[in-house]
């Protein structure tokens, strides 16, 4: 299972909820965790990821982040096959 957001196979629509504008995606989150963790197997990084089920759901989550008022989300794409 992959995530389709990581690899350029769909792009995301998440409005912020504080400015009603389009947020940037930025990618896994885990990738932010330290130096070293972009680097690590992801069923690895899924395992704290804060989600006990995103391992088993096959979920990707990912950081939004608004460019306008600096919110951030965490949002969860499901895998698919590809």
């Amino acid at each position: 299972m992959e995530c389709p957001l990581c690899n350029g196979l769909t792009s995301i629509e998440y409005l912020c909820k504080n400015c009603d504008i389009n947020m940037e995606d930025f990618g896994k989150v885990m990738d932010y965790y330290d130096d070293y963790s972009a680097y690590l197997e992801t069923n690895i990084q899924k395992q704290t990821d804060g989600d006990p089920q995103s391992v088993r759901q096959n979920i990707c989550k990912h950081l939004l982040s608004c460019s306008q008022c600096g919110n951030d989300e965490v949002v969860s794409i499901h895998e698919m096959y590809i």
